[in-house]
């Protein structure tokens, strides 16, 4: 799994996207040519006085092939159009004439989605471009208005919020790690037959912080210059990928191990983690299947808008592939439940379960819900919701293996200076 793991992160850092909302690149006619337009980005704005600023580094190649930027509102039928109906359809068009220029975006009633297109001279003719080959280089830099209506907002209109919302969830990361980090080590320290998994969910818990304060960090210096730090970006995505991969091996080892071993259980050590070979290949089938999917989504996805996104194919095929883990989840524990006599047990189970499903079905239930939203929430409400049900499904695992009565069933261990213990008695104060 480590090694799987290895080569996960070898391929995220081999790959670097283009991201932010300050863009820099080239103008090329051939490529403007060869799609009707050389596509350059797009930018949600919303309110009065959004901007969109261009610097270019050689003016006078680029008035002698007559360029100019496109501005679309929306491209529905955008392919279907020729090349002609193409460049004469755009809501404003400005010729690239100057060194640097500021164009004010007409007031949005609501927010909206601007695409903007690379055309020139060449793009709809069939002359010779022989000689003008040379590229202009440019930076566009597109800007929202800030609380007191001034173009100073690098964020688009589906990222805003997520800022305030890392920084929050960090807050919280650290109050609870200040509460429950002592007693916590406390309990691993002490090992005990539900070792593995208390390791494994709090190395997805850290994971999971460790994504948060990467996305931070990034968003604070995205705040200032709209490009960020794509480094802690690519960072935030991996540690998301590994706390993902971890915990859907933890819960089929978990769930496979007690359905095959339970007619060679020992009733002296019920619950606990007893992976068996066949358990371990059907587990690390699921990781593998699942890690391929986040590689090719690494690869499919170049705007890299959210981690969480659900737009692109490898997302669509992951968030089927966790549909189908609830189903095989949901019947390997049924069939367990339902053959289950003490109570205690089956009440354990079911919390198991519960956080299970919460863990596999946040993401397809979200993306279902997200289509109640404005476009330009949708983002926003699958990306939260998601960061915030899977860090919930943890707590909810914490609880259980920890919890004074249920982890007195699973190890026979004293629970006295275990953390979130749900006893009231005054001895299991820590």
């Amino acid at each position: 799994m480590y090694a799987f793991i290895v080569i996960l992160l070898a391929c995220v850092h081999s790959y670097c996207p283009v991201g932010g909302k300050t863009v820099s690149g080239v103008f090329r006619s051939h490529i403007a040519r060869e799609n009707n337009g050389q596509y350059i980005t797009t930018f949600l704005y919303h309110g009065e006085n959004g901007l969109m600023s261009y610097r270019l580094e050689n003016v006078p190649l680029a008035v002698h092939k007559e360029a100019r930027l496109l501005l679309f509102q929306g491209i529905k039928g955008f392919e279907n159009l020729s090349c002609l109906d193409r460049v004469s359809g755009a809501q404003l068009t400005i010729t690239l004439i100057t060194e640097e220029h500021n164009q004010t975006i007409p007031r949005q009633a609501r927010p909206q989605a601007w695409h903007v297109i690379y055309a020139d001279r060449y793009t709809c003719q069939e002359e010779n471009l022989d000689g003008v080959l040379e590229d202009v280089g440019f930076q566009l830099t597109m800007l929202n208005p800030d609380s007191a209506g001034n173009p100073m907002d690098h964020f688009s209109a589906e990222d805003a919020g997520l800022h305030t919302f890392f920084f929050m969830l960090i807050l919280a990361y650290f109050v609870a790690s200040c509460i429950y980090m002592q007693p916590l080590w406390k309990a691993l320290h002490k090992g005990g037959p539900m070792h593995p998994v208390l390791k494994i969910l709090s190395m997805a818990l850290f994971l999971q912080g460790l994504s948060v304060l990467w996305n931070y960090i990034h968003m604070a210096k995205y705040a200032r210059d709209g490009v960020g730090t794509p480094l802690m970006d690519n960072l935030a995505e991996f540690c998301d990928m590994v706390a993902q991969v971890q915990m859907l091996y933890m819960l089929l080892s978990l769930c496979l191990g007690w359905t095959l071993s339970r007619g060679r259980k020992s009733h002296s050590k019920p619950l606990q983690w007893d992976s068996s070979p066949v358990s371990t290949a059907l587990a690390l089938g699921g990781v593998v299947t699942q890690g391929a999917l986040l590689i090719w989504e690494q690869f499919e996805d170049t705007e890299h808008q959210s981690f969480h996104g659900y737009r692109s194919v490898p997302r669509l095929l992951l968030m089927v592939l966790h549909v189908i883990l609830t189903l095989i989840l949901a019947s390997v524990l049924y069939r367990i439940i339902s053959a289950e006599r003490n109570t205690l047990k089956r009440d354990f189970y079911l919390s198991f379960a519960k956080g299970c499903f919460l863990w596999f079905l946040c993401h397809p239930v979200l993306v279902l819900l997200s289509i109640l939203f404005n476009e330009h929430q949708k983002e926003k409400v699958v990306t939260i919701g998601v960061i915030l049900c899977q860090s919930i499904s943890v707590v909810i695992l914490y609880r259980l293996f920890l919890s004074r009565s249920l982890y007195w069933e699973v190890s026979s261990l004293s629970s006295v200076t275990l953390p979130l213990t749900m006893s009231r008695s005054p001895r299991g104060q820590y």
